[in-house]
């Protein structure tokens, strides 16, 4: 009698788990569509809740509506460490983390401690971390980011070594009157110069000061494109073949089409 109870668990663990963790299945689609949908709307409550008018206005149903999302990822988060063969594992994953991250901040807010509440109420926006284990391009880029990290870091010392160079060589020129009272401070401008961002605190004021500014920010334009290139090179490059079967012990789910185990910890994949 008690072997047909082992089979019933075992069945219901792993329909769970292909729900939960498989999105070539309709379930598993229609799950993490749902799951999306939730994850916007908590944030958006967040958002809401920062506004002063709306949050005096509306303080019971926001509240309201943050302790439904954070009772509903809670469930989410036992159902997937119910599931899954190895919990520990999972539980010490990167998805893992973002799973637990997305609902302590709610929890944790209810002792009340003086200005930490503040800072847990924000935190709670960090649940739009959670739509990187749903969205497939979003391992995509992260793999493209990774193996472009070394011409990423090469072109940031590259950037960082001109904007010194020209934030001393405006120090030079203008004068301090001007707001540039030190080379950190040119720095500083060079750097929202070159981002093209253009705050307006500090300017030149000379006509070489001003023509060194008009360079730097043509330059800025040009210099937008190379990180991109990088990156977009890298996704070019990237196999295409990959398929949504989902590891057991840590939910890591973008494999070769070919993969027997998992690239992240080496656990056995099941047959999709």
């Amino acid at each position: 009698m008690e072997e047909p109870k082992q089979k019933n668990s075992t069945d219901y663990r792993t329909q769970l788990y292909e729900i939960i963790f498989k999105a070539d299945t309709p379930a598993g689609k229609a799950f993490d569509v749902l799951l999306i949908i939730c994850i916007l709307a908590s944030v958006g409550v967040v958002m809401l809740d920062s506004i002063e008018e709306i949050h005096s206005q509306y303080t019971g149903w926001l509240i309201g509506a943050e302790w439904f999302f954070t009772i509903l990822f809670t469930i989410e988060y036992i159902l997937r460490l119910i599931c899954v063969p190895s919990k520990i594992r999972y539980a010490r994953s990167f998805f893992g983390i973002i799973d637990l991250l997305s609902i302590l901040p709610s929890y944790l807010s209810v002792v009340r401690f003086l200005r930490v509440l503040r800072i847990l109420r924000v935190l709670r926006v960090f649940r739009v971390l959670k739509l990187g284990n749903h969205v497939k391009q979003a391992d995509m880029l992260r793999q493209a980011l990774y193996a472009s990290r070394q011409k990423i870091l090469v072109f940031l010392c590259f950037v960082l070594t001109l904007v010194v160079i020209i934030g001393a060589v405006m120090y030079t020129i203008e004068s301090p009157k001007a707001g540039f009272t030190n080379i950190p401070q040119s720095v500083y401008w060079a750097i929202v110069t070159l981002t093209t961002v253009g705050y307006g605190d500090i300017s030149p004021q000379t006509p070489p000061g001003k023509a060194l500014a008009a360079m730097v920010m043509l330059l800025g334009y040009a210099i937008i494109a190379v990180p991109t290139g990088i990156v977009t090179a890298q996704i070019v490059q990237m196999p295409k073949k990959t398929v949504s079967q989902a590891c057991s012990d840590c939910g890591y789910n973008k494999h070769d089409s070919d993969a027997g185990y998992c690239k992240k910890c080496g656990g056995k994949l099941t047959a999709p």
